[in-house]
């Protein structure tokens, strides 16, 4: 029987049981979790933020073991088989995301998200393993008749949020986001099949919304990191566009058949081989951060002038300036910096499109439309958060405030 301890940074040591995680952990499809950082570009801002996707979803099922023995201790049923599949389900619940986070859905494929390919991911997995993850794949999808399980993985007080805030904000060095996710996982009840949260918990859940919202300000939606992040995918959609002309690109094997073939939801769900034996799926389960980059330092000095140009920018680090306003840009003061950017490189108008960018961020922490983080008193009403806190902030936290950027090189 195997069983695995690892030393984690954040939570101590995590084991893993012999069985069906164990398994999964083991699979290359899982380990190519470590090669997929957790923060995409946000190393090029915070210098330690190089953790990887494999870190966070060991964590996150350290946490769902922890709160599914609270959960028990007070007397919730939970099975041997539920246990073992909510804890499969958030181990493999970010299985599907691709170099750098989101900016190959932006790019190369085809208008897929990343949680539909974690269900490609869980479906094939599931057929590899003779049908042991059909209830995780329930739960996952919500599909199961005791939604709590549903929440532990995926609500507005899941276990990914208490982990990844937490292990963000020891990696960044940004200390807003240490959280008390122990705290929180004691005090969490549940009420007619749905999570509720312990009223003597409720600043505990009132620091998470904060901190949450200022991560979000101070780290995923950093200007720099956005502006980098822009940079990541017009360097794809250049190298894309190239591509469907014909031109010969630098590029692994998996790269380059997301570059020189049309990759959407058909082609991911079919078993089709279409390259060294493997289908699509299988081709992006070999496509990491580390495919990128390689291609990256290559086309730095590729001919075309546009894809070389903003190659070189992204390895030496010399990121686009990027402002930020409450309102969109007007057209004229867009106009004025395509004129300045197009005098100084002496590029076309269709070049000015990877080059000046534009687009809009939102944040909100806790979306009362969404499901509900539910306070239970202790005569047995529940209140939503946003009613129970006699914090103003709350209410605030619950309004989304959009911005509007706009970044291109600097002059």
């Amino acid at each position: 029987m195997k069983h695995k301890v690892l030393s984690d940074p954040i939570h101590g040591f995590i084991h893993i049981p012999s069985g069906l995680l164990h398994e999964l952990v083991e699979h290359p499809f899982f380990q190519r979790l470590r090669r997929i950082r957790q923060l995409g570009m946000t190393f090029l801002v915070f210098p330690g933020a190089n953790h990887s996707r494999f870190q966070h979803v060991l964590g996150a099922t350290y946490l769902t073991q922890m709160a599914l023995e609270s959960l028990q201790s007070k007397g919730v049923e939970i099975t041997p088989e539920e246990s073992e599949a909510v804890k499969t389900a958030i181990l493999l619940h970010d299985i599907g995301h691709g170099p750098f986070s989101h900016a190959l859905e932006y790019s190369i494929v085809d208008g897929i998200t990343h949680e539909r390919l974690s269900e490609l991911f869980m479906d094939r997995l599931n057929s590899e393993f003779d049908g042991r993850l059909s209830l995780a794949i329930k739960i996952f999808k919500n599909e199961y008749h005791k939604p709590f399980l549903n929440q532990l993985v995926s609500s507005q007080l899941d276990m990914d949020r208490l982990d990844y805030l937490r292990r963000d904000s020891f990696f960044t060095g940004v200390s807003e986001g240490a959280i008390g996710s122990t705290r929180i996982i004691k005090m969490l009840d549940v009420v007619d099949g749905n999570l509720a949260v312990e009223a003597k918990g409720i600043y505990s859940i009132e620091k998470f919304l904060i901190a949450r919202r200022l991560m979000y300000w101070q780290v995923y939606l950093h200007k720099t990191s956005l502006a980098a992040e822009e940079m990541l995918v017009r360097i794809l959609k250049r190298a894309k566009y190239l591509a469907d002309k014909g031109e010969d690109l630098f590029g692994t094997p998996a790269l380059r058949y997301f570059l020189y073939n049309k990759a959407g939801l058909r082609q991911f769900k079919s078993k089709e081989k279409v390259a060294e034996g493997k289908d699509v799926l299988e081709v992006f389960s070999d496509l990491d951060d580390n495919d990128i980059m390689v291609s990256i330092k290559v086309w730095a000095n590729h001919s075309d002038k546009v894809l070389a140009y903003l190659c070189k920018a992204m390895k030496d680090r010399r990121l686009f300036k990027i402002e930020i306003e409450k309102k969109p840009f007007t057209k004229d003061h867009v106009a004025d910096i395509r004129e300045k950017i197009k005098d100084q490189l002496g590029c076309s108008n269709h070049a000015l499109n990877y080059l000046v960018i534009k687009g809009s961020i939102s944040n909100n922490a806790y979306n009362r439309d969404d499901d509900r983080i539910n306070i239970l008193f202790k005569d047995g009403s529940q209140q939503d958060i946003g009613e129970a806190s006699d914090m103003l902030n709350i209410s605030v936290l619950s309004k989304t405030v959009k911005k509007y950027y706009l970044c291109y090189p600097k002059f």
